[in-house]
């Protein structure tokens, strides 16, 4: 069982949790998330809270493989709205803040959101966990490896397993220097990682237990599914369901997902299977 302290909300996860994603961006990889119109904006966030999303997760920026750099100032304007109009219409939702800029970190904080999700882990903006500690935010803390602009090219590692559990070891002391009490950590399935790759931390998720923190997975429609299936994002949500179902059995704490339903229903039907065991 973890705890986060989400600004005065506090979350108990003692079941698996689903984290749905709302992306505004006009280029995330799976068409069916992009989102620009505040009504539509806000008919997904409905959509997804009545599901039994425990959180809600915003981004402006792509990070796909080869994606455009966004400015912080470019992230803001497109998502600053968002943010403050789903916590007026939805104040007890828990919203994450997808950035890897401290200034909108900053900014949507003070706008309803109340935890971040950084898939930098304090790389790409050296000011991110001083700010995100003197926010008393939790904070996802993400392995990549290199930039989504060239993460893809030269993958190599002695042993993916291990490689992220030493990134862990390292950031989760940085992140505790710096102040942070909550910290959630996400392998980065994708980011910077084979096929192979993904398959063999799915398998070994339970790896992470050793660091004692919430472990999020977020294999949401990505390409290791579709590829391996010979399809697309778009025809990958039973491949979704069915890694995620994997996760959850092997340790996840919270599924990052576009299709809530789905997610909720994994977890309500493995949880009823620990109890029967």
């Amino acid at each position: 069982m973890f705890t986060l302290n989400c600004r005065g909300k506090l979350l108990v996860i003692d079941r698996p949790m689903v984290m749905g994603i709302i992306n505004i961006t006009p280029d995330s990889f799976y068409a069916g998330s992009r989102l620009q119109v505040m009504d539509d904006i806000l008919k997904q966030a409905e959509k997804m809270i009545k599901e039994g999303a425990s959180f809600l997760d915003i981004g402006a920026q792509s990070s796909r493989p080869g994606s455009e750099l966004l400015s912080a100032d470019e992230e803001l304007t497109r998502i600053g709205d968002a943010i403050a109009e789903i916590h007026r219409r939805f104040p007890e939702t828990v919203i994450s803040v997808d950035t890897f800029h401290s200034k909108v970190a900053a900014e949507t904080v003070a706008a309803g959101a109340s935890l971040i999700n950084d898939i930098s882990a304090g790389f790409m903006d050296t000011r991110m966990l001083s700010l995100v500690a003197s926010l008393q935010v939790p904070y996802i803390c993400m392995h990549m490896k290199g930039t989504p602009q060239n993460m893809h090219q030269d993958i190599f590692y002695e042993n993916i397993v291990t490689d992220v559990v030493d990134f862990f070891i390292e950031r989760i002391a940085s992140c505790k220097k710096a102040g942070i009490h909550d910290i959630i950590i996400d392998p980065g399935f994708g980011f910077g990682k084979t096929i192979a790759h993904n398959f063999t931390l799915l398998k070994n998720l339970s790896a992470f237990s050793i660091f004692e923190n919430p472990l999020l997975l977020g294999i949401s429609r990505k390409s290791t599914i579709y590829k391996t299936l010979g399809t697309t994002a778009d025809q990958a949500l039973n491949g979704t369901t069915v890694l995620n179902t994997i996760g959850i059995m092997n340790g996840a704490n919270i599924l990052r997902v576009h299709d809530v339903k789905e997610a909720v229903e994994a977890v309500t039907l493995v949880s009823r299977l620990n109890i029967e065991n």
